[in-house]
């Protein structure tokens, strides 16, 4: 959106369209109890204890990524939270998913979107990476401050790391694999910062043209063995000036 103090946020199953301020409550984006205004494909999505679930078996297996998609707005600046739980589904004791975030929706019949994404995993890499969707791959590994710029060619940019957020073996021992964990957005013009269970994981400036300033919310559920992924309080704000 042009103006990214507005945001239209859903409020049980109404669209209701408000003015953020930095005072402003956080607003949830899922009602606990079922799917109303969010849209994927339905074999893989489901509420099961107040959480989105997402879950692929050995005999219902995602060809692709797919992607739960937010349908109450394309965000631009704001301070969102959720938090998530990753099961495997088999001895391969793999999960990967991510929050998407100013992305677009590419495929509208499998739901595939592109964009920015808020990684995380039942491993012991990738959680708290800013990774961009069918696009530029990794923007930060965890622990790093960096700085993106144009490169000599679109989709290769500059990446420059500038400083660090904190060491990734101590990011990594924070987070729960088998329990709940919070994960927080903040992004404000082309400045992003992540953070799992308090800890700042990225912080990143994104001064290319591909690095985009809006667009939609999604949850992916990835493809590969056999997994589940919940996300749950999901809350949305304006961000602090």
């Amino acid at each position: 959106m042009k103006n990214n103090t507005c945001i239209i946020l859903t409020l049980a199953a109404c669209l209701l369209p408000l003015t953020a301020t930095a005072e402003q409550a956080s607003t949830p984006l899922f009602n606990g109890k079922d799917l109303t205004g969010w849209k994927g494909l339905e074999k893989f999505w489901s509420v099961e204890d107040g959480a989105i679930t997402g879950r692929t078996t050995a005999e219902n297996p995602a060809p692709g990524n797919t992607f739960l998609v937010w349908q109450g707005g394309t965000p631009g600046d704001f301070d969102l939270t959720f938090k998530f739980k990753m099961k495997p589904g088999d001895d391969k004791n793999a999960v990967n998913s991510g929050l998407q975030f100013r992305s677009k929706l590419i495929d509208e019949t499998n739901f595939v979107v592109s964009g920015y994404q808020a990684d995380f995993e039942y491993g012991d890499t990738y959680s708290g990476i800013l990774y961009e969707e069918k696009g530029r791959g990794v923007l930060a590994q965890r622990g790093q401050k960096v700085k993106i710029t144009p490169g000599g060619e679109p989709g290769k940019p500059i990446i420059e790391e500038t400083g660090k957020t904190g060491e990734s073996k101590d990011i990594q021992a924070a987070i729960n694999k088998d329990d709940w964990n919070e994960y927080r957005v903040i992004a404000k013009g082309n400045h992003i910062q992540q953070f799992i269970n308090g800890k700042l994981t990225v912080d990143v400036i994104d001064e290319t043209p591909e690095g985009a300033k809006e667009g939609v919310l999604a949850i992916q559920l990835h493809a590969g063995p056999p997994m589940q992924v919940q996300i749950k309080d999901i809350f949305i704000k304006a961000p602090k000036d």
